[in-house]
This record gives structure tokens, sequence and C-alpha cells, in this order.
């Protein structure tokens, strides 16, 4: 009897205790905040001239001068090496001088062939022996003409690949060109987030990014996407992607690397704090609190990430109560008491204000 009493009192002491536990203990519960917002993506860069060739040597022959230094700004036309040029000088000399000896041959058989003392078909023939050598000079020229390497527009001179008095064959390296005026900067856009661009932007209007330089800082000036390529990479999955940025203070150069950083917008999006999620087997789950203040673990599917926040693609609803803060005091199916916070003040608290 004396031992049925105590296990008696014991039981009501293990109730009392835990309805004190229960009505002690008060958690906090929040719902998902449903608004516009938008996230920043970032992809790997690459920055690429506007412009950038090669300059090579079009005729063979010594390197006799070089006019401009590597790293500077030249403008169109302006000269940068020449190739000696004598044997071409000669080659026009030559050509020039069996060009006047055609002419002259002509006029003489034109004036024949006036008086009708040579037949038509000979005229005819010393005209294209002139033409010939006329065709002859223009060659030279072009010839002469090439041991000059000029800028064929503004831009910037890379290293050289050769030193004056090099002797350089038809074809050579010499340096790059680059215009900087201007830059694009190719990046890859896996499938679902390409789709997700061209669902959401329109095809009026200019879709801006920002370049994030290699000292984590960003660019002064937005670029605006303009070229997306027509296939897709079928081993990576991705979609190159190019914009364009201005670039008046020269600071990006040829070759450089980044991050782009692209606003996506999500229109009426669920948004819950990051630390009202728990993982199980790399699937995410929130604790929903029923009408009868009873917990019950949920999946979700996150469609993006954002400091301290998610957004939420499938498993929630505005509504849902769910629990925010003490996710590993309870388990399935636990009764709490619990005060209720507006997501909006919850969100406004954390680091990051959404807008």
């Amino acid at each position: 009897m004396l031992m049925g009493v105590a296990a008696l009192l014991g039981n009501i002491g293990c109730h009392s205790e835990k309805e004190t536990k229960e009505t002690t203990t008060r958690f906090l519960v929040t719902a998902p905040l449903k608004r516009d917002t938008s996230i920043i993506r970032e992809y790997v860069c690459q920055v690429r001239a506007i412009s950038h060739i090669e300059l090579r040597a079009q005729e063979r022959g010594y390197l006799q001068n070089i006019y401009v230094d590597e790293g500077q700004f030249v403008k169109k036309g302006q000269l940068l090496f020449r190739i000696m040029p004598r044997l071409y000088e000669a080659e026009l000399q030559k050509s020039q001088a069996e060009a006047k000896v055609a002419d002259i041959e002509y006029q003489n058989t034109k004036a024949l062939a006036d008086r009708n003392v040579v037949s038509p078909n000979e005229l005819a023939m010393t005209k294209a022996k002139y033409d010939k050598a006329r065709a002859e000079v223009a060659l030279a020229q072009a010839h002469l003409g090439f041991t000059e390497i000029r800028a064929p527009f503004d831009g910037i001179i890379d290293r050289f690949h050769v030193r004056q008095g090099s002797l350089v064959d038809e074809g050579d390296l010499l340096t790059y060109l680059s215009d900087n005026s201007k830059m694009w900067v190719y990046f890859n856009v896996p499938e679902a987030e390409y789709l997700d661009y061209k669902m959401t932007s329109r095809k009026d209007s200019a879709f801006k990014v920002d370049l994030l330089m290699a000292n984590h800082q960003v660019f002064a000036h937005s670029g605006i996407v303009e070229t997306i390529e027509a296939d897709f990479n079928n081993e990576t999955g991705n979609i190159a992607f190019r914009a364009t940025f201005p670039n008046p203070e020269g600071l990006l150069r040829h070759s450089e690397t980044g991050n782009i950083e692209m606003q996506v917008p999500y229109r009426n999006a669920l948004i819950i704090p990051q630390k009202a999620t728990f993982e199980i087997l790399d699937k995410k789950y929130v604790y929903v609190v029923d009408k009868d203040k009873r917990v019950h673990a949920r999946e979700i599917t996150i469609a993006a990430a954002m400091p301290d926040l998610f957004v939420v693609k499938t498993g929630l609803a505005e509504n849902d109560h769910i629990l925010l803060e003490g996710i590993r005091k309870v388990k399935e199916n636990d009764k709490i008491n619990y005060e209720y916070q507006q997501p909006a003040k919850v969100i406004s608290d954390l680091k990051v204000y959404v807008e």
C-alpha cells in the first residue's frame, strides 16, 4: 500500500513538472512574408576588350623602327612599326620604269593605229601590256605600304614579341592592340536560371548587371546584358551571356577576371528566416504549428538564398505558422505555448532588409 501511494505521488509530481514546463517555456512563432523581392546571383566571368587583335608583319625584312612603347595608348592611323623598305622601294621604282616604257609603247602604237599603220589587235596587245605594268606599280606600292604597320583603331599596345633590328617573316606576331573603351564580359548561366531570367525580363528593358572585381570592389559602372549565345553547353548545362560595360577611366583590361552580380526579381515570394529551418539528409524542413499548438515537421524546397533569408519554392503557404526559435527543444507532435511575431518585424530585425 505504501509503495502504491508513493508511485501515485510520484506520478502526480511528474505531471505537475511537465505542466509547469509547458506553461513557463514560450516559443517564438512567425509566418512567411509574402512580397516582391530580388536576390543577387554571382557568376564567375572573363573580361574581354571590345576589340583585341594581333598586329603581324605583312612583309619579310628587318624591323627598322619601333615608334611606340608597350602599354602606350595610340590613335587610329598612328605609325607603330616600320620594316626596312629599301627592297620594296627598289621594286616600286623598277615597276614604275617598266610602266613608263609600256606607256610610251602604247602611245606610239596608238598613233600608228590612228593612221591605220598597225592593226587594232596590235593596239589592244600594247594596251594590255601597259595595263599590266600599271598593275605591277600598284602591287609594288602595296608591298611598300605594308612595311609600315599602323594602328587600325584607338587602343593600347600590348608587350612586344620582337625587338628593333629583328628579322621578321611575313605573318610574324609583333604585338596586340586592345580597344578598352568598352568591355565585353562573358559569364555562364545554368539552364534553370536562364529560364528565370527570360521569364522575368521584358524584351524592351535593358537588364543591368554589376561587376565585382578581383579586389572585391564593385566596378563603378553597370553593364547591360546584350547577347546570349544560341546553344547550351551539353557538358555543363550552361549558356554564355555577354554584358557590355563602359570603361571611360580605362580601369578594366583585357583578360581580367571577376564576378558578375545579377539581380534576379521574385514576384510574390514567400520569405522566411534561415534560422527557422533545419536539415535532415540534405533536405530542409520547418516546424509548422497547427491550430492545437502542436508542431509538425514539414519539408520545404528553396528557390533562392540570401544572407539570413530563404525564398521558399514549395512546402509553405502564406498563413502557415512556423517555429522561429527553439527548434532543437521540440520534437514531432509536441504541444507548445508560443508568442506570435509579425513576419515583417522578424525580418526587419535580421541583418538584411528585403526591399
